[in-house]
């Protein structure tokens, strides 16, 4: 009888153990590339350049972190660090820091502008494949946000092929 209950105790371990084992198969997703990066940068930058805009674009990865950025010519200090937040709200929210600040506009929205860097303003875009975010631009330095956000798009319209 003693004998029994250990066989089982040792076929229960076993089986939590393959259990566990098969829980920890590495995860795959999908991350914005360094090549990505910088052709929206460069996207990103063309446009704002042709509409007259001095600005500084910031590319944040899948955890939300910097993955590339560029100070563009002529822009003030503050463009960089606001580029950075509007690319984290966008990435973090998974909407355009534009819409983020449509949301929040509504008093019982608003306690979601209490999260550390996240700003309600446009000029983020999230990185899409499909419903999946896998990064963000933000650019900062045109007059308002909606402009800043159509330099975004212009940067994700580069490489919008790659994103399907």
């Amino acid at each position: 009888m003693r004998f029994g209950k250990r066989a089982m105790v040792a076929a229960a371990l076993a089986a939590a153990f393959i259990a566990s084992a098969s829980a920890q198969a590495p995860l795959i997703e999908k991350n914005v590339s360094m090549k990505m990066a910088l052709a929206i940068i460069e996207g990103a930058i063309e446009q704002c350049t042709k509409d007259g805009y001095k600005v500084s674009v910031v590319i944040v990865d899948n955890a939300g972190l910097v993955r590339a950025s560029l100070r563009g010519d002529g822009t003030n200090p503050h463009t960089m660090e606001f580029a950075r937040k509007k690319a984290y709200t966008a990435r973090t929210r998974g909407q355009t820091s534009l819409e983020f600040m449509k949301l929040t506009d509504n008093p019982a929205s608003a306690y979601l502008r209490q999260i550390p860097d996240v700003v309600a303003v446009g000029g983020g875009v999230p990185i899409k494949i499909g419903d999946s975010t896998i990064g963000a631009v933000g650019v900062s330095g045109a007059p308002g946000g909606e402009k800043d956000e159509v330099c975004a798009n212009a940067g994700i319209a580069r490489v919008a092929d790659l994103l399907k």
